[in-house]
């Protein structure tokens, strides 16, 4: 794949991680589709019921990954020998942590049920059963294996496999026009598929999860690492998703509007995720090895980052309401205006995502902790101000600030300061315009 103004840019390399992002791309696109079509049947209020118990129940399964996914993959990477007491202790942690989440995600719905000032009609069933989505979500220690071993593509098959049978589920609810809890009971479903296609890939790939051990001394020492890493997912899962949920003593219609430009600007959201995730092992031997490498596969993973997500900005802020209008029609006026917003926080969280394997790789989980509930304050806090008087304008509003401000945080602190700079760099498109002056200067010469 060749990249315009990124010669500097290792092809070859970035040719072998990104074609997992491309396995990605099927699944995403068709997910993306029917989330569509559900939109459109629904309406914006029952969407809005929808979007806020899934945005509710999401925040509060943050905790259910207990932050061990990057670390699985750097304790397997300096551990092989080590698999299966790594995997089989994360597996029981997760899934004894997610099923005590169930009763607790429950009882605070209805603490906030009841303090709520327009709760509506009672979505306890539907926060239920979307509570039991993060219990299956714990096998997912799976997938972490195969991004170790920069085999991700087989976790992508199954992820398609599982995309085309939870559309056709999907389809199905809308072509026989079932009411809103069974949209619910289809979400928790994929989470259910997917748990069993993982399971059966990983036996298929000649290994079997009854070989895996559960070590105390590990859990021990992977929840001491994670700690700041839970908090930092909590707080990153708040200010991804609290304005739907405070959205919602607006109305559920604000909440269905708001939802569907942000599931539009944030729909590529795996891209970065797929890109950093499959890189990773790259720097971490890069880090050890060759500082100087190291650093120059950070500045050019910035560079590629914003060099994706700057165009399509630009592009969807001047297209959004044709944008809106195509997909949902007449019922979700106003999202037009939110999504041109909320659009450009999508550059923030590109650049976050590569920062935070940075921030892994030199050990500094506190400092991610930081970032994240700094950008989880300031969007509680922009929420408050912004939603009684714009509603999910002001919402937009609120998470593009909470996102840049998460994502250069890091220029706040003196020993991370120049990661900040070098995104700055990058989101000014520095690098580009050097490589075009020292091309023009060697021309010249």
């Amino acid at each position: 794949m060749k990249l315009p103004g990124l010669k500097g840019f290792d092809e070859e390399a970035f040719n072998k991680y990104f074609k997992n992002t491309g396995w990605l791309m099927f699944g995403k696109i068709l997910s993306m589709v029917v989330g569509f079509v559900i939109a459109r049947y629904l309406r914006a209020s029952s969407f809005g019921e929808l979007s806020f118990a899934d945005a509710f129940t999401m925040i509060i399964a943050a905790v259910g990954a207990l932050g061990l996914d990057t670390f699985i993959i750097r304790e397997i990477l300096n551990e092989p020998g080590k698999k299966d007491e790594i995997l089989g202790t994360s597996l029981l942690m997760r899934l004894g942590v997610n099923a005590l989440l169930i009763p607790i995600t429950v009882g605070i719905y209805l603490l906030f049920h009841n303090y709520s000032e327009k709760p509506g009609d009672s979505l306890t069933w539907i926060i239920l059963i979307l509570s039991f989505a993060s219990f299956f979500k714990s096998f997912n220690v799976i997938d972490s294996y195969f991004q170790s071993q920069v085999a991700s593509k087989y976790v992508v098959k199954v992820q398609n496999i599982c995309v085309v049978l939870s559309a056709v589920v999907k389809v199905l609810l809308v072509v026989c026009k079932m009411p809103l809890i069974y949209f619910a009971a289809s979400l928790t479903f994929d989470s259910l598929a997917l748990a069993a296609g993982l399971v059966y890939m990983y036996h298929q790939r000649g290994f079997s999860l009854f070989t895996w051990t559960f070590s105390r001394k590990r859990a021990v020492s992977l929840l001491k690492q994670s700690f700041p890493l839970i908090l930092s997912a909590v707080m990153v899962s708040i200010y991804m998703k609290i304005d739907q949920v405070m959205l919602k003593s607006v109305g559920s219609v604000e909440v269905g509007i708001y939802s569907a430009a942000a599931k539009i600007s944030e729909a590529w959201f795996f891209i970065p995720v797929a890109i950093v995730t499959s890189v990773f092992p790259a720097l971490i031997h890069a880090r050890k090895t060759d500082l100087g490498r190291y650093q120059k596969r950070l500045r050019n993973l910035y560079d590629l980052l914003v060099f994706i997500s700057l165009p399509v900005a630009v592009v969807i802020t001047f297209l959004a309401p044709f944008i809106i209008q195509f997909l949902y029609g007449d019922t979700y006026n106003g999202a037009g205006q939110m999504l041109a917003i909320h659009i450009w926080s999508g550059l923030f969280v590109f650049l976050g995502s590569a920062s935070s394997q940075y921030l892994l790789a030199e050990g500094y989980t506190m400092i991610s902790f930081q970032r994240t509930a700094m950008g989880a304050i300031i969007n509680i806090l922009l929420n408050l101000w912004l939603i009684p008087l714009y509603g999910g304008v002001g919402a937009s509003i609120a998470t593009l600030i909470a996102c840049a401000v998460s994502a250069f945080y890091l220029l706040l602190i003196p020993k991370t300061r120049d990661q900040g700079i070098m995104m700055l760099k990058s989101l000014f498109l520095f690098t580009v315009f050097q490589k075009i002056f020292n091309r023009q200067k060697s021309s010249g010469g």
